[in-house]
């Protein structure tokens, strides 16, 4: 499976959409189980849909406390969150 978390740009094909940080937690622990995760490509600003769960970053948070580092790819156009986010994949992730 693949999850694709972005409020605007619809997914690619082979992707999973998901509007919020919540509905992206819902579709993987619901789903990962029978079907592996392959990829999260998030976006960081979520617009209206970050009322439900935050920024993409907070779904970072949720993956380190539960402790599934899944691969993970940014496709943001907001610089900081970005940066935000990368330096937490080069922290935790690399260290898997």
């Amino acid at each position: 499976m693949k999850i694709w978390l972005d409020d605007l740009r619809p997914a690619p094909c082979g992707f999973v959409w998901c509007r919020s940080v919540n509905e992206a937690k819902r579709t993987i622990a619901e789903n990962e189980a029978s079907q592996p995760v392959e990829l999260i490509d998030c976006d960081h600003d979520l617009g209206d849909f970050a009322a439900d769960g935050g920024a993409g970053i907070k779904l970072l948070d949720w993956l380190l406390e539960r402790g599934t580092l899944y691969p993970v790819a940014l496709h943001t156009m907001n610089p900081v969150g970005r940066e935000n986010m990368r330096r937490m994949l080069q922290r935790y992730w690399s260290e898997k």
